[in-house]
């Protein structure tokens, strides 16, 4: 489903950025939480925001659906924590069949430190056709620490 907030007039979205595919009118967005000064759309749109933050602890799927399916050639993402040191994982997946089935594209572990405050930027080159949708998974604490999953950047192209 596409989301929208009831009873507000059309907001003022920045344009995709050169080079990256426009998310908004692309695709639907699914995701298990978030909290409410930080939706998921401010980590797709460029200018909405200051990036996604679930509202609660554990495991995190952030899923797009695209209308029509794609050929991605690139994953760019950002993940910027000053929250407690902690190994998080993430996994991408895709699927081909509209989320009947989905296959792996990597899964990635590394380390948060509160004394580094440098963002964690992912930058795959891939290439993948017949795209119907793409799934992130975050597990912000391998350890099952109580650490909330943030995203401050998904781009594709």
């Amino acid at each position: 489903m596409r989301k929208r907030l009831i009873g507000h007039g059309p907001a003022e979205v920045a344009a995709a950025e050169p080079g990256w595919m426009d998310l908004e009118n692309l695709a639907q967005v699914e995701v298990t939480s978030e909290v409410v000064d930080h939706p998921i759309e401010s980590a797709l749109i460029p200018g909405t925001g200051s990036g996604w933050r679930a509202a609660q602890p554990g495991e995190q799927t952030v899923r797009l659906l695209f209308d029509e399916p794609l050929k991605l050639k690139r994953i760019h993402l950002v993940f910027h924590e000053g929250g407690p040191e902690r190994t998080q994982e993430f996994v991408l997946r895709w699927s081909p069949d509209g989320g009947q089935s989905y296959r792996e594209i990597l899964r990635q572990q590394y380390n948060f430190s509160p004394s580094v405050a440098a963002p964690e930027i992912e930058d795959y080159d891939i290439d993948l056709d017949g795209v119907t949708a793409l799934e992130l998974r975050i597990v912000p604490d391998i350890s099952g620490g109580s650490a909330l999953a943030s995203l401050a950047q998904l781009r594709l192209a």
